[in-house]
């Protein structure tokens, strides 16, 4: 059985989804209290400063990713859908996390990043000459394609079932909703399943005629005598797919609305000067990542929060709060993509549970902008756009469906 899902959307009880996908005032306010916010609906205390979030994501000795009540909802509650307790990152803490982690990241060694990167720069080329010279939706011709064709092509996976891996990321990522609980489950079994016998052939096919592919090197992944087996690889598979290509795609996503109705002078000076871009790319994570939270169960009574915390507590820490604590960031509710401090924002975590796909997110999300702000030398906004009626529910929040714009070429 899967860990019991917390209702994390009663705590902020957005009205609407643009409140949801810009939580900038529901921030501000939780910013403002001076101590760690216990919420009574679901049971959980909250922690909202850079420090107070900082602290408990990296001392695991207090806070343990040991639970039995989480706000995480990856993956499908059955046997093809469950992350191998091999590779159980998100439910471990050290000794034991260590060696998960290191089995894990062999897929993901930067020999590995620097192999792909000419192949995702390749793959960006192709998607943004494709472009057509009328208005165009970023979305569907960018952001949402570029991490899947690059997931699908690092896995070693067919190409022409790109589609197909898409329709299953977006159900395995759904968020937790009490009220459609059994609906969306269900839906999560079938994709899981679908996915597992999509997959398990390809992983056969390749422990006999290995490729330069995560696929073949989760094959050949060997930590202190321990190696995954087949059905291991299919289910670690998904969980890598799902994350690669969420994180990517919401990355660049918020990034184009950003520079279109945040501030549009960035992206002109991002066109003037391109080698700004990774440092956008930072900002970014931490000003457009929506809602981004984590969750710890308190291993012993404490008070490091300044409140008094039981064993068996859970802590709720939210990373996108913390991003905009002026304690850390100034004038942290605008974008600057000079913040000198930039790169300290949390929201690839901290500590040893640092998000271990970071790398790869970053590198697309910097390829992808580069080549972007180099060819066209403005865009604009469409008239018609209507935020709210735009987005969805997703793992990370609101999620863009599609962005319309205009653009110029330089």
């Amino acid at each position: 059985m899967m860990t019991e899902v917390i209702a994390v959307k009663e705590i902020p009880q957005f009205k609407t989804r643009t409140e949801e996908f810009s939580p900038y005032d529901w921030c501000k306010k939780m910013l403002e209290n001076d101590s760690v916010i216990y919420h009574e609906g679901t049971d959980t205390w909250n922690a909202f400063k850079y420090d107070h979030v900082k602290l408990v994501l990296s001392d695991y000795k207090h806070f343990s990713s040991v639970r039995k009540r989480t706000t995480i909802s990856v993956g499908a509650d059955s046997k093809e859908g469950a992350i191998p307790d091999k590779i159980n990152l998100i439910g471990v803490d050290p000794p034991s996390h260590r060696k998960h982690r290191s089995l894990l990241a062999a897929a993901f060694t930067p020999r590995s990043l620097q192999n792909w990167e000419p192949r995702i720069q390749e793959i960006v080329n192709e998607l943004i000459e494709d472009i057509g010279d009328s208005e165009m939706d970023i979305v569907h011709s960018l952001t949402s394609p570029l991490p899947i064709i690059i997931m699908s092509d690092l896995l070693g996976v067919p190409s022409k079932d790109r589609l197909l891996f898409k329709k299953w990321v977006d159900i395995l990522f759904l968020p937790f909703e009490k009220e459609k609980e059994e609906e969306v489950n269900k839906k999560k079994q079938i994709a899981a399943k679908e996915y597992y016998e999509y997959i398990y052939p390809i992983v056969l096919e390749k422990r006999l005629n290995p490729a330069d592919d995560i696929i073949s090197d989760l094959l050949k992944a060997e930590v202190d005598g321990e190696t995954f087996t087949d059905d291991e690889v299919v289910r670690t598979t998904m969980l890598i797919l799902g994350a690669g290509v969420e994180t990517t795609s919401h990355l660049l996503a918020n990034s184009f609305y950003s520079l279109l109705y945040d501030d549009p002078t960035v992206y002109e000076e991002l066109h003037q000067n391109p080698e700004l871009v990774p440092q956008a790319v930072e900002e970014m994570l931490r000003y457009r990542f929506n809602l981004v939270k984590l969750d710890r169960t308190v291993k012993e009574d404490n008070n490091l929060l300044g409140v008094e915390l039981k064993k068996g507590d859970v802590v709720i820490v939210w990373m996108s709060a913390a991003n905009l604590d002026e304690a850390m960031f100034e004038d942290p509710f605008t974008v600057n993509i000079h913040r000198p401090n930039n790169k300290k924002h949390l929201t690839f975590g901290n500590g040893v549970h640092f998000c271990l796909g970071a790398p790869l997110a970053r590198l697309e999300a910097k390829i992808a902008l580069t080549t972007f702000v180099k060819k066209y030398a403005r865009i604009e906004p469409v008239e018609s756009f209507t935020l709210e009626d735009r987005l969805t529910d997703a793992a990370t929040g609101q999620a863009l469906m599609s962005l319309p714009m205009k653009r110029y070429k330089a």
